[in-house]
């Protein structure tokens, strides 16, 4: 796409920084990079549609570029809503209780540990019995515990150790 309707759009609403080109040649997006945005008063997606953006506007027009991985869409329609997605939900109000965003995978830590929820038995696959204990320090060991396997394991396969055997 041609760099004149990018700087034209960005000009004409006075966008200040960040300017985020959704690329796949950008770093990759991260929970950091969602807390970021939420904190600040502005944020500017640009993103292009088919084959690729003219560099200038790399270059010249946004303040970083990202990537949500190693593939490539159509568009950056999709990029961009995930971004907005990850960055909105993390905005006072959005949620109703912040302690959720907390708990969730990358916030602060790795991934979290899976869930579960009722019934504790479905069609003979069970609830783990410490979730059933009612003994909460217990239940958030197990939780924190899980939760670094989980890590470890997800980091393991990034770095080629494992194979994904998951299912």
């Amino acid at each position: 796409m041609k760099p004149d309707p990018f700087f034209e759009a960005v000009e004409a609403i006075g966008a200040k920084p960040p300017i985020v080109l959704l690329s796949p040649r950008g770093r990759a997006f991260a929970h950091a990079d969602a807390v970021r945005y939420a904190e600040g008063d502005e944020l500017t997606l640009l993103c292009g549609h088919y084959k690729d953006v003219d560099q200038r506007v790399a270059d010249y027009l946004a303040t970083e570029e990202i990537s949500l991985g190693d593939f490539v869409l159509s568009g950056g329609e999709a990029a961009a809503l995930a971004v907005i997605d990850a960055t909105v939900r993390l905005l006072p109000g959005a949620m109703s209780d912040i302690d959720s965003a907390r708990g969730d995978s990358f916030f602060e830590r790795g991934i979290s540990a899976p869930s579960y929820t009722r019934p504790p038995d479905f069609r003979g696959l069970v609830v783990p019995e410490v979730l059933l204990s009612g003994d909460h320090a217990k239940i958030a060991k197990w939780r924190e515990e899980e939760g670094n396997r989980l890590t470890e394991r997800r980091d393991s396969r990034m770095e080629g150790r494992e194979p994904d055997t998951s299912r």
